[in-house]
């Protein structure tokens, strides 16, 4: 296990995280609304690459609506604290986790670049997906691309750990069983899970078969279970839908975790 890639895997996946939770803020709108680009109080969201990179506060609401402290006499306390129009905790987290994990497994490998690369990109699909049940093309088309032109340079670097022909085929199979899976219900399966099965079919099937099974099993395994939890709380039904996404990424990452150690 090489300490100083993990440790450069932590940095990174810290750095991306911390950018994540604007971005997924104004990617979180229904298909008929154009992206955010205020805070809920009305304040243009400025910064780098108009505005898109940047912290989850609004330093104009922090400045105009100081938080409450909890138990001020006659108020409530501020439900955001400064100015915060997102959570900032959990897709840092998750990201660096993510790093991490994939680094520790892929070790040296050219592919782990790869994976690091695409790694923020998955955790913002899951958040968003989570929040508004909804996969933006503008995301998931991309991604499957990125993967499949970044893995093709892998493949011509020493000792990648798969092959690039294999997760072309990955990409082609799980998005036409996805696709399939829509097809026969809709109202079950998102056409946003079928595009973002190209990306992480490809990712998968360049382990091979075996990985890409693996992958696409835990993703489901993981949505029935959640699921199943809040059928037993009374929080869904059997037909309630739930954002698939977020357990689709999950699956994969299990699958190329497997997968790294394996190869």
């Amino acid at each position: 296990m090489d300490a100083t890639l993990i440790a450069v895997a932590a940095l990174w996946g810290a750095a991306a995280g911390l950018l994540l939770p604007r971005a997924a803020y104004r990617f979180s709108v229904e298909p008929d609304e154009a992206w955010r680009d205020t805070c809920p109080a009305g304040h243009a969201l400025t910064g780098p690459a108009r505005g898109w990179l940047g912290p989850a506060r609004c330093a104009a609401c922090a400045v105009a609506v100081p938080s409450l402290p909890a138990g001020a006499a006659g108020q409530d306390p501020a439900p955001v604290p400064r100015g915060r129009y997102a959570p900032a905790v959990l897709a840092p987290v998750a990201t660096v986790l993510a790093c991490v994990a994939l680094a520790a497994t892929t070790g040296t490998r050219p592919e782990a670049v790869v994976w690091l690369l695409l790694a923020p990109v998955a955790v913002l699909l899951a958040a968003i997906d989570r929040r508004v049940h909804r996969l933006p093309d503008t995301l998931t088309l991309p991604l499957a691309a990125a993967v499949a032109v970044l893995l093709g340079g892998a493949a011509l670097l020493p000792e990648p750990g798969g092959s690039w022909i294999s997760a072309l085929l990955g990409g082609v199979a799980l998005g036409v069983f996805y696709l399939v899976l829509f097809l026969i219900n809709p109202n079950g399966m998102g056409f946003g899970d079928v595009k973002l099965a190209l990306a992480l079919g490809v990712a998968l099937g360049w382990y091979g078969w075996a990985v890409l099974c693996v992958g696409c099993f835990v993703g489901f395994l993981l949505g029935a279970l959640y699921g199943v939890g809040l059928m037993l709380m009374g929080r869904a039904g059997r037909k309630t839908g739930i954002p698939f996404g977020p357990f689709m990424i999950a699956g994969a990452l299990g699958g190329l975790l497997f997968g790294g150690l394996a190869a």
